[in-house]
């Protein structure tokens, strides 16, 4: 298997076949993020991949599972991807699912049929970063999109059968601004409705945008005390209407949460509670990660 750079997955994807469809990222420019800045944006030659996933075949029994690389390769056109989930699907009889990294406007420039012709040909599962729901928080961080893309994208994902996994992260409205961030996030989840939902807690390496807001004063970091009180606010303004997985359970949490929504809401609530009292339920920083 030929990789370029740096790899990233998701946390459920550590055991899959991780295949780069795309090397680095469309966009690039979020102020907290440090993955794709060594690499510039690039769609890798089809034979390439389709080489890539022979060799894998001969060389593994069982593939289960395959994640397409890099960033958002969901911003490659049907006539692109669609040879690959092809190939996976005659090649990999035994793949339970293929999942991808997207951004909401990779979905929102494709139409429903293409979406729907994604999921009919293997595509089960787009990861989402979110962030927040807030958008003065969307554009202090250069995410590029805004709360009514991201809902709308999550929507059209989870509508054309496929199920979407949105990240958002804790603490990156900083001290000002945690309120209007928990809430809004809060409300984004109630309205998207995806099917699952991660939560990471900001942790900055010094060599992206944000870490000299940080040193300048012009972003101000929460305590983690301060990180359970928004998490609690944004519990409370969470209200789905159908089964959401929930995980706080990220390297960089201080606290680990697991349950579904709404059933498990209250619990994780009161776990939230209990840490604000017992400080000891906080994972030290040192052991903190991205």
């Amino acid at each position: 298997m030929r990789y370029e750079g740096d790899i990233y997955r998701p946390p459920s994807e550590a055991y899959s076949l991780l295949v780069q469809a795309t090397i680095g990222c469309t966009h690039n420019k979020c102020t907290f993020c440090k993955m794709f800045k060594d690499k510039k944006f690039r769609v890798r030659k089809l034979e390439e991949v389709i080489e890539d996933l022979e060799w894998a075949r001969k060389t593994y029994r069982r593939v289960e599972r395959i994640f397409l690389c890099d960033a958002d390769a969901l911003a490659l056109s049907n006539s692109r991807l669609m040879p690959i989930l092809s190939h996976i699907r005659e090649n990999f009889p035994e793949c339970e699912r293929t999942t991808i990294y997207g951004r909401a406007t990779d979905v929102l420039h494709k139409t429903d049929e293409e979406m729907r012709e994604l999921y009919e040909t293997g595509l089960t599962m787009v990861y989402l970063g979110a962030e927040s729901g807030n958008d003065k928080v969307l554009k202090d961080i250069c995410k590029g999109e805004t709360r009514e893309e991201l809902i709308e994208g999550v929507k059209r994902i989870e509508a054309c059968g496929m199920q979407a996994s949105v990240t958002f992260i804790s603490g990156l409205a900083g001290k000002d601004g945690w309120e209007a961030h928990a809430i809004d996030t809060g409300t984004m989840i109630s309205e998207m409705e995806p099917s699952y939902v991660g939560l990471l807690t900001l942790l900055v390496d010094p060599s992206v945008p944000m870490a000299k807001e940080i040193e300048e004063g012009r972003l101000r970091l929460l305590s983690p005390e301060e990180v359970m009180a928004e998490t609690l606010l944004m519990l409370e303004h969470t209200n789905v209407s159908k089964k959401c997985v929930f995980r706080s359970n990220h390297a960089s949490n201080y606290v680990s949460l697991r349950g579904d929504l709404p059933r498990d809401k209250e619990k994780m609530m009161n776990t939230l509670r209990k840490a604000m009292e017992n400080h000891d339920m906080f994972k030290d920083e040192r052991f903190r990660a991205l």
